[in-house]
């Protein structure tokens, strides 16, 4: 019996226990992993180390934008890689994009781990990491629509949000293991940190991405894909498809996808700066962020089962209005200058609201488009948000917060229209449950 009929059979019992889908659901988890280990220690590393080692002689809290700003690169280069990847994932299988998308992830983290700085090197070093970041955002921006569909194209109907949870799961357990690795060689490098400590785990990336290749070869192709080859369906440009036919879908995709974005920026990477810089203990900030991520993830594969029950948009609206009302709450904790206070911020905002709205999105997204053009439309919509959500707002809540005068009346009101808006998107977009992909 040949891959593609055992996933069909598996298909038909609604069942995720087979050997096939096992090792497909663990290479989206893993590879998506070691992807966003990479993308994200390099959110942490802006928090902790780039604004001293790559721009301090622009003075703390211009340092801390301009490293801000670095790290927005990345996520402005991720729709690009979305449309890239896109293209040819469309057009050649999903497949080979995630094997070489994790070959360009590694490069480009290793290459940061070498970087000199910029007293040592001038101009030319954070110009280089800029580039570098570039590539990141690059991959990881092909990463996603991969693994989410090789997940969801493969998983039986009635099971497509859990299978699919399982990509974007990838996502806080990359944030744990970064956030561990930085904190751990903090405390073992103390007052070298700044020297040589931070670089470590970025140079550990390459261990991780020969794991994930080898795990990452052995999957098959999708069903869906395998039956659009065989029906020789005529595929021209994948984008162009999605502009004329898919366009609102994109745009409904995005400000649904947004919301959790923001709530990730808004608590692991400006709420971390913001709490450091208020007083609390830096190796005890990056400990409680990873605890947090972990309960992001048991939250993502409840939250994800549950919209296979009673639908993806009931579950996004519902964690949309929690945050709305923990907005204010949150901000203040974050800001009190204690580990305590970043403690419960970071649970409500990081690990129940991000969570609640993480574990049906991979799902609703992928299912608002053909299989013809799914790559290139979910990532398109997903990364799109990735680059507003993520990439803008520690930046623009580091502005708002610099035009307030340290009040965070200006950012709470941004984040509950953050919320509000993915909570409207979600309300006029059809429910994708059950939905036949082809």
């Amino acid at each position: 019996m040949t891959a593609p009929t055992q996933l069909t059979a598996a298909a038909a019992t609604g069942s995720l226990n087979t050997k096939d889908m096992r090792r497909i659901l663990g290479s989206s988890f893993i590879g998506s992993a070691i992807e966003y280990y990479d993308f994200m220690l390099y959110a942490t590393a802006a928090s902790l180390v780039f604004d001293k080692v790559f721009f301090a002689n622009l003075g703390p809290g211009f340092a801390l934008f301009a490293s801000f700003a670095t790290l927005a690169v990345g996520y402005i280069a991720r729709p690009l890689g979305g449309v890239v990847f896109g293209h040819f994932g469309d057009i050649v299988g999903r497949k080979k994009m995630l094997v070489l998308s994790m070959l360009i992830m590694g490069f480009g983290t290793v290459a940061i781990g070498f970087l000199p700085t910029t007293a040592q090197a001038g101009i030319v070093a954070p110009l280089t990491l800029v580039v570098l970041r570039l590539i990141q955002g690059v991959a990881v921006g092909g990463e996603w629509g991969g693994a989410a569909l090789m997940a969801v194209e493969h998983a039986p109907a009635a099971r497509r949000g859990f299978a699919a949870a399982f990509a974007n799961a990838g996502g806080p357990a990359g944030a744990v293991l970064g956030t561990l690795a930085l904190s751990l060689f903090a405390a073992l490098s103390g007052k070298d940190f700044l020297v040589w400590g931070w670089r470590v785990p970025f140079l550990l990336s390459a261990l991780l991405i020969a794991v994930g290749l080898v795990i990452r070869l052995k999957v098959s192709e999708t069903p869906a894909f395998q039956r659009l080859e065989a029906a020789g369906a005529q595929r021209k440009v994948p984008l162009l498809d999605v502009l004329r036919h898919n366009k609102k879908s994109v745009l409904l995709g995005l400000a649904a996808t947004t919301a959790f974005y923001v709530c990730q920026a808004m608590t692991t990477v400006w709420g971390v700066s913001v709490a450091v810089e208020s007083g609390a203990d830096k190796n005890g900030v990056l400990n409680i962020k990873a605890a947090a991520a972990v309960l992001t993830l048991v939250v993502c594969f409840y939250s994800a089962r549950l919209s296979d029950r009673i639908g993806r948009n009931r579950v996004l609206i519902g964690a949309s209005i929690l945050g709305a009302v923990l907005a204010f709450p949150m901000l203040w904790l974050m800001t009190n200058g204690t580990l305590w206070g970043f403690g419960i911020a970071i649970v409500l905002g990081n690990g129940l609201v991000q969570g609640f709205l993480y574990g049906p999105i991979a799902a609703y997204v992928a299912e608002q488009f053909p299989t013809r053009n799914r790559y290139t439309g979910a990532s398109l919509a997903y990364q799109g948000a990735s680059m507003l959500g993520a990439g803008f707002t520690p930046m623009i809540v580091a502005g708002l917060s610099l035009a307030a005068g340290g009040s965070v009346g200006l950012i709470g009101a941004f984040w509950i229209a953050i919320l509000a808006a993915a909570a409207v998107a979600v309300r006029v977009t059809p429910e994708g449950k059950g939905r036949e992909l082809d």
